[in-house]
């Protein structure tokens, strides 16, 4: 690509960042028949898209602070992807435990008419008018059954160890996603086969170089190449700020909050959960959950402003604070620091905000504009805010304000377009460390997946990492299979493996 990339001397969109709101950018554009290329100074879904709480939901509590239009398009969003990509997005049956029948049936409305309190003390009451309007504004491409309350004795019994001071718990529905990371990259590649022209490469980085023009450079190689766009979005979520700098362009946009999860192997906690996620309210407020994710439990998250998403990392304190919200929950079970498998850390890519509460800035998204000035002959467009759920609406309103400016209109809808997934992979010899993956799952993934790293398959191509599997021996023997393909030499594979290693046993 990066090849074909220098054939090129100029393109219709430049895109920054590879993360689900830049790929799916890609994929509009690309089916409009407009030429692209998108470019992450890391891999692709390497930010927020690969480190949420990989949920895909209209947001419940969205409603507390009466953004209705949000929540109704998420709901929309979410319906649209279990139908529209269900190999990665199922329903979720959620469950709340409510310790009151009647605790802030007067909070609950002045937050909703605006005053600045912390949010916390829900009741029985207002989480089942909640959840009423909630299933009400989901009624729209309907996917999910409706919500109902459970007395104590049948919530204690269904779900072993869950906290006994209960009054009963609320049950609804919305979704979870196996695996974003691998949608981002699917929509990249298929936005590459329907506009030839397009190309989506990782590990680049852009600054602009002249009026109408932007470097862009390989940082496995060096090599720089030249790029005239008649247009660039900025796609990089919590980096927007940073991203613009380079572009010529100093903007203060965004605001974003670090949130760590912790993933947990623990039999008695997941067999607790069954198959429900349990979304639960802390003492001081701080909404947590905690779910099955396909043989052990995730659970988060924390919500800590932060300046920089480079430093963001899990400290301590988190881990403390998780795991004693999660001891809240479930004060039967025993659930201990060894039982972490692994630890991850995102920076949600929220609008900057005067709001002194964090659960209070909106998880809702605008597209800024930065018009030609004279140091730059070229637009650029920055995607801040939104979420994972809501990336197609984002994508979508963001095409249609380049399209314009390009002469261009919309020809292809993708409201009602399936997702791509991986091709079929014949069955063959198993990895001797990692029996659930052949050999061949491995080589393809290595030969079709624009991966430049080990780390690149074994964090966000797989979910390997995710599930704490990267043991020494398993990165070695991935790195051998990619190697040959690679040609990596001993001190290339080697120093894969420790990369690889590095980031299984990180916090970020």
């Amino acid at each position: 690509m990066w090849q074909r990339l220098k054939g090129q001397t100029d393109c219709d969109v430049l895109i920054l960042g590879g993360g689900v709101n830049g790929t799916g950018l890609l994929r509009e554009l690309a089916l409009q028949g407009v030429r692209c290329v998108l470019v992450d100074k890391a891999d692709f879904a390497a930010g927020a898209s690969s480190k949420s709480s990989r949920m895909i939901h209209g947001g419940l509590r969205y409603l507390e602070n009466a953004e209705f239009r949000l929540v109704s398009e998420s709901v929309l969003e979410r319906n649209r992807l279990l139908k529209y990509a269900p190999h990665y997005v199922q329903p979720l049956k959620t469950t709340i435990p409510i310790i009151s029948w009647f605790a802030g049936m007067i909070k609950a409305p002045l937050i909703f008419f605006g005053m600045n309190l912390k949010v916390g003390g829900r009741g029985a009451f207002i989480v089942k008018m909640g959840l009423t309007f909630y299933d009400i504004l989901t009624c729209r491409l309907r996917q999910t059954p409706w919500n109902y309350l459970m007395g104590k004795k049948r919530s204690l019994r269904e779900i072993p160890g869950l906290r006994g001071d209960i009054v009963c718990t609320a049950t609804y529905w919305d979704a979870w996603i196996s695996q974003p990371e691998r949608l981002c990259v699917e929509m990249a590649l298929e936005a590459c086969r329907a506009q030839p022209e397009c190309v989506a490469l990782n590990y680049v980085e852009a600054q602009k170089l002249g009026a109408d023009s932007v470097a862009l450079t390989d940082t496995l190689t060096g090599e720089t190449f030249t790029l005239r766009p008649k247009t660039v979005v900025n796609a990089t979520g919590a980096w927007v700020d940073f991203a613009n700098r380079p572009m010529g362009i100093d903007s203060r946009l965004m605001g974003g909050t670090k949130g760590s999860h912790l993933v947990i192997d623990n039999a008695a906690l997941f067999n607790a959960l069954g198959d429900r996620m349990i979304y639960y309210e802390h003492a001081d407020g701080r909404i947590c959950i905690t779910f099955r994710f396909m043989d052990k439990v995730i659970m988060g998250s924390t919500d800590i402003r932060i300046q920089n998403p480079d430093d963001a990392a899990c400290d301590d304190a988190e881990i403390d604070y998780m795991m004693t919200t999660l001891r809240g929950v479930f004060p039967d079970i025993e659930i201990a620091r060894t039982d972490i498998v692994h630890i991850f850390c995102g920076v949600r890519p929220l609008m900057a905000s005067g709001e002194g509460y964090t659960s209070k800035v909106s998880r809702s998204h605008f597209l800024a504009e930065h018009a030609p000035d004279g140091d730059r002959a070229f637009p650029v467009y920055s995607m801040v805010g939104g979420k994972l759920t809501t990336f197609r609406a984002f994508a979508e309103m963001t095409a249609d304000k380049v399209l314009p400016v390009l002469g261009k209109t919309r020809t292809v809808s993708t409201a009602d377009r399936p997702y791509p997934g991986r091709a079929p992979v014949a069955e063959g010899e198993r990895l001797r460390t990692l029996p659930d993956y052949t050999v061949e799952e491995i080589r393809a993934i290595a030969q079709q997946e624009l991966i430049a790293h080990l780390s690149d398959l074994t964090r966000r191509r797989s979910v390997i990492t995710l599930l704490g599997q990267l043991t020494e021996a398993t990165a070695t023997e991935l790195a051998t299979i990619v190697g040959d393909i690679f040609g990596w030499d001993e001190p290339t594979r080697q120093n894969e493996i420790r990369l690889a290693l590095q980031e299984a046993q990180g916090r970020s």
